[in-house]
């Protein structure tokens, strides 16, 4: 049942002291109580593998697929192992081996009773392609026969992974994991690019790697190259009102305290959004595997991603996407189109234009085929 939401509720964890890399910056997300009865690790795919993961009857999603998470949990809230998990010797370095695998059923699958494998951001990705995917619900003479009968497929949609990021890999080699970390928000040029959460400290030591093996928006490659560094915010504190260890501990927890509420206003767009649609995808004892999308306003900040949450509402898990503006713009076309049941006419209205501008939008959305060739040749000639 879809229901919307505002905002991310990260209660239960807190922000510890930034750490910068050129134009990145990462911020650790420290559970000073971790979630023992819901553990994550990853399961590894062949690494240059494309995978075709069934969606339904008659749908199928294409994409590069380095590693599934598998969520164990368990229904007497007793600690639950991480699946999976091996004892090795001290010098043994090794990595589990992949198993080869290039059809796979469902984004998110149960695997036992207390068992569940998904792909990360995958869960999330699947929902912004799905939007309005049908295509108009009335054959309305200006969509061409294929936009009625086949809707919007295939949709097609680019990302970077992380091993493309200028310097995000050396970030994440050198930065230090702190003991209670169990998440980390991104930043590049100080806008707001991924955030992570994870239900234990160990789940997350086990990730880390992994998020170099993950996809990013063009915003992240394309600020990573065009900022060189961003300013290292290191606290000031007045030795002149310092005459005690009182003192000092009174500065460092005001200066903690402005750091918390500066990190508040950097993650204001994803943490306070007005408005966002959350879809449950599976229940997992007394948890929720659930993504979202945003409102697709063109003004603000948009991020997709998924979550899995606890009765109460609390992040256990949590990884997110930033929409381009491209893809907010078309997220935002798609929208307008649904509430309009796909009547030009009356869309155009909507979003304060003519006929002749949504035809352009539509054009340069990459939706332009989904109209007759007389109508779109007819837009071209005539601009």
């Amino acid at each position: 049942m879809t229901a919307a939401v505002g905002g991310i509720d990260l209660t239960g964890l807190t922000v510890g002291p930034a750490q910068t890399w050129g134009a990145l910056r990462l911020v650790p997300l420290l559970r000073p109580a971790p979630v023992t009865d819901l553990r994550l690790h990853a399961r590894l795919h062949a690494p240059d593998d494309m995978s075709i993961v069934s969606t339904g009857p008659r749908t199928a999603y294409l994409s590069y697929v380095p590693h599934a998470f598998v969520a164990t949990w368990s229904t007497d809230a007793t600690p639950a192992a991480a699946y999976g998990t091996q004892f090795h010797a001290p010098g043994d370095a090794g990595a589990p081996d992949g198993i080869r695998l290039t059809f796979r059923r469902r984004l998110a699958r149960r695997e036992d009773r207390q068992r569940l494998r998904f792909l990360p951001l995958h869960l999330a990705l699947e929902g912004y392609l799905m939007l309005q995917f049908g295509g108009p619900p009335v054959a309305w003479q200006e969509w061409t026969r294929a936009a009625v009968t086949r809707g919007l497929s295939p949709r097609v949609e680019a990302s970077y992974t992380g091993a493309a990021v200028a310097g995000l890999d050396d970030a994440l080699r050198v930065f230090e994991i702190h003991p209670d970390q169990c998440g980390m928000v991104l930043y590049v040029a100080d806008a707001l690019a991924a955030a992570i959460v994870v239900p234990h400290p160990d789940d997350y030591r086990a990730l880390h790697p992994t998020l170099l093996q993950d996809f990013y928006g063009d915003l992240l490659f394309h600020y990573a190259y065009l900022y060189p560094a961003v300013p290292d915010f290191a606290p000031r504190l007045d030795d002149t009102g310092i005459s005690s260890v009182a003192d000092l501990r009174a500065q460092m927890a005001q200066a903690d305290a402005e750091w918390r509420a500066q990190h508040a206003v950097m993650a204001d767009g994803l943490l306070s959004a007005e408005r966002m649609t959350v879809t449950p995808v599976r229940r997992m004892g007394r948890f929720t595997l659930s993504r979202f999308l945003p409102a697709f306003d063109p003004d603000v900040e948009n991020h997709i991603g998924e979550t899995i949450t606890d009765a109460a509402g609390r992040t256990a898990y949590l990884k997110t996407f930033r929409l381009s503006a491209a893809q907010t713009r078309r997220g935002h076309l798609l929208s307008q189109l649904a509430a309009t049941d796909w009547n030009l006419d009356a869309t155009a209205a909507a979003l304060r234009t003519d006929r002749d501008g949504l035809t352009g939008r539509l054009d340069r959305a990459g939706f332009g085929h989904l109209l007759r060739p007389d109508i779109i040749d007819a837009f071209r000639r005539r601009h």
